[in-house]
């Protein structure tokens, strides 16, 4: 009776044992769990966070973590297929309001017999650019980072009245002479080279120098390039 009890307490000593085993079994288990999904919740915070920053801070970050590096191709014939792409580039556009005369007389009989008399309030722009279709390999050096250019010269593209705008102020014409229906071509062709050589005065052509350099030195940074110069 006595080994029969003993037997049963050593049985029930067995069971506790094997309980508390799979008791701590169990808890590595949920422990190692626990440390996975921290491990997996920090991840997907730091992942959140990053992607919200700024798009330079992310490329930067994505980069390093996924071991890819952005390859731009800055040999000389690119450069200078790039630049000639951009044709002929309209830099700036001068736009003047003007009154404009013309007006046709006679040696003989007084203006309000024989004169003819217009104004004109016309309003125009002025093109001006830089034609790169006809940049030459030997215009662009490429020293590494460093670029070297020789602009074609500026020049203007177009001086062009805006009918929409321009309109006859007024008109006088003497009691015997019709009107001259080639008075108001005339003023309007002196009115383009009026509006061209204001332009002109103004610096246009400088001006779209300039405008040419910066979108070029934005386009080649772009690139790659860390300094531009340009050469004359």
């Amino acid at each position: 009776m006595f080994a029969h009890e003993r037997h049963r307490e050593v049985s029930r000593g067995n069971m506790e044992n094997e309980e508390q085993d799979e008791g701590k079994g169990g808890g590595r288990a949920r422990g190692v769990g626990t440390l996975a999904l921290g491990i997996l919740v920090g991840a997907l915070g730091f992942l959140v966070i990053v992607r919200h920053s700024p798009q330079s801070a992310w490329s930067g970050w994505a980069g390093r973590l996924l071991g890819r590096s952005t390859q731009l191709d800055v040999s000389q014939p690119t450069v200078v297929n790039r630049i000639q792409q951009l044709q002929r580039l309209e830099t700036v556009v001068y736009t003047m309001d003007k009154v404009v005369s013309g007006e046709k007389g006679s040696a003989l009989l007084p203006d309000f017999l024989a004169g003819d008399r217009l104004l004109m309030l016309v309003h125009g722009e002025v093109v001006a650019g830089v034609d790169f279709s006809g940049l030459k390999a030997g215009d662009v050096m490429v020293e590494g980072k460093r670029a070297h250019l020789r602009l074609p010269s500026a020049e203007i593209f177009s001086t062009r009245l805006d009918n929409s705008r321009t309109r006859v102020y007024s008109r006088q014409t003497g009691l015997l002479v019709p009107v001259d229906p080639n008075l108001e071509t005339q003023v309007r062709q002196e009115a383009e080279q009026q509006l061209l050589q204001a332009a002109m005065v103004d610096g246009i052509l400088k001006t779209a120098d300039q405008n040419a350099r910066t979108t070029l030195t934005s386009l080649l940074q772009g690139l790659g390039f860390e300094a531009v110069e340009f050469v004359n």
